[in-house]
C-alpha cells in the first residue's frame, strides 16, 4: 500500500484578483487580494445556512426564514470571534506603544470559534425573537451544519500554514514552509508537524454524521441536539488544542481554549439535563405561536391569523346566528369571513399542526 511521505502545505494563501484582472485588460487603481481563509469560512457559512434552512423547513418553518436569523447571527458571531481572540491574546495587542486600532484589523487574522459561538448565539436569539422562531428549534436545526462549517473553516488554517501541532515523524506529518514565526527555534529544516487542522476536520465530519443519527434516532428537540453538538466539539477540541504549539494564554497550567472546550462540554450537559426536565414532550412547532407554516398559504398576503379560540368563537357565533335566523327563515345562511381578514396557516384547510 502506497503511503505519502508527508502532507504538503499550499504554496499560496490568497488569490491575486488584481493580477487576474490585468490579464483581461482591466486595471484597478488598488490592489485586491482575497484570502483563501476567508473563502473557506464563507463557504462554510453558506453550507451551514442551506443545511439549517432545509432542516428548519422540515420542522414546519417557512423556507428562507433562516436568512432573517443569520443576518443577526453571522455579524455578531464574527464580532464575538474577534473579541474573544483579542482578549485571550492580550500580549499581541496590549503593550507599551501598541497601536490599539489593530484590534480591529480582522483581515490580519485572529478569530476564535468559541467567541463566535457566544456572539452568534446572541445574534441568533435576536433574529429568532424578531422572526417568531423558537431559539432552541433553530439551534437544533443549526447544529450539524455548524459543525460542518467549522470543518471547512479549518482548511483556512491549512492554507495559512498555522495552528499546527508538535513535530512528528509520521507519514501524515505536515510540511510547513520556512520562515514561519510559529516554528519553534532550534528545529531542523524540513521538520514535520502534527496536522491538527486535519484531525479536527475528521472529528467534525464524524460529528455531523453522529448528530444526524442521534437527532433522528432519539428525536432530540428543545436544544438537546445543540447540547450534544457542544459536547462533541468540546471533547475533540480539548484534545487537539493540547498538541498545538501556537502561543496561548495559560491559566493553572491549561491553555485558554482547553478551558473553553471544557466549558462547552459543561454547557452542553446542562442544556440536555435542564431541557429534558423542562420539556419531556414534543415541540409545539418551530414558531413561538405554536403554528406551522403550510405551502397552502403561500399566496396569502396577510399577517392576520386565527387561533383555536378564534375559530371556536366564530363557530359559536355561526351557530347562534343560525338559531336566530331559523325562527324567521328556514333557509340556512353562510357566515362569511370578514372581508378584511384572510385565513392563515392556522385556519387554512390542510394546514399542519404539531402538538
Amino acid at each position: 500500500m502506497f503511503l505519502p511521505q508527508s502532507i504538503p502545505s499550499p504554496s499560496i494563501n490568497s488569490l491575486d484578483i488584481t493580477g487576474w484582472l490585468q490579464t483581461l485588460g482591466i486595471d484597478l487603481p488598488f490592489t485586491l487580494n482575497i484570502r483563501i481563509y476567508a473563502l473557506c469560512i464563507l463557504f462554510g457559512i453558506i453550507i451551514a445556512t442551506i443545511m439549517t434552512s432545509r432542516r428548519l423547513t422540515k420542522r414546519g418553518a417557512e423556507p428562507g426564514i433562516v436568512l432573517d436569523i443569520i443576518l443577526w447571527a453571522v455579524p455578531l458571531g464574527i464580532i464575538g470571534a474577534r473579541v474573544f481572540h483579542v482578549l485571550t491574546h492580550p500580549g499581541d495587542y496590549f503593550y507599551p506603544g501598541a497601536d490599539l486600532a489593530k484590534t480591529l484589523y480582522i483581515w490580519e487574522g485572529g478569530i476564535a470559534i468559541f467567541g463566535g459561538l457566544i456572539g452568534g448565539g446572541i445574534g441568533a436569539m435576536i433574529g429568532c425573537r424578531l422572526s417568531g422562531i423558537r431559539f432552541w428549534t433553530f439551534a437544533d436545526a443549526l447544529a450539524p451544519g455548524l459543525l460542518l462549517a467549522q470543518a471547512f473553516g479549518r482548511f483556512g488554517n491549512y492554507f495559512n500554514q498555522e495552528l499546527f501541532g508538535f513535530p512528528t515523524d509520521g507519514w501524515w506529518g505536515l510540511e510547513i514552509a520556512s520562515p514561519n514565526t510559529a516554528i519553534p527555534i532550534g528545529l531542523a529544516p524540513g521538520t514535520l508537524f502534527q496536522p491538527t487542522f486535519a484531525y479536527e476536520v475528521i472529528w467534525n465530519v464524524l460529528g455531523v454524521l453522529f448528530l444526524l443519527f442521534i437527532g433522528k434516532k432519539l428525536s432530540l428537540q428543545w436544544g438537546k441536539l445543540f447540547g450534544a453538538y457542544l459536547i462533541w466539539y468540546g471533547a475533540g477540541r480539548s484534545v487537539w488544542e493540547t498538541i498545538r504549539i501556537d502561543p496561548s494564554e495559560i491559566f493553572f497550567g491549561v491553555r485558554t481554549n482547553v478551558w473553553a472546550a471544557w466549558a462547552a462540554i459543561a454547557v452542553g450537559l446542562i442544556i440536555i439535563i435542564v431541557q429534558t426536565r423542562r420539556h419531556p414532550g414534543v415541540e409545539c412547532g418551530p414558531h413561538t405561536s405554536g403554528t406551522v407554516w403550510s405551502a397552502a398559504t403561500a399566496a396569502v398576503d396577510s399577517k392576520e391569523t386565527y387561533s383555536d379560540e378564534d375559530l371556536r368563537g366564530d363557530d359559536a357565533s355561526n351557530e347562534s346566528d343560525s338559531e336566530d335566523n331559523s325562527s324567521e327563515d328556514n333557509t340556512p345562511e353562510v357566515n362569511p369571513l370578514p372581508h378584511d381578514r384572510e385565513p392563515s396557516a392556522t385556519s387554512t384547510a390542510g394546514a399542519k399542526r404539531t402538538l
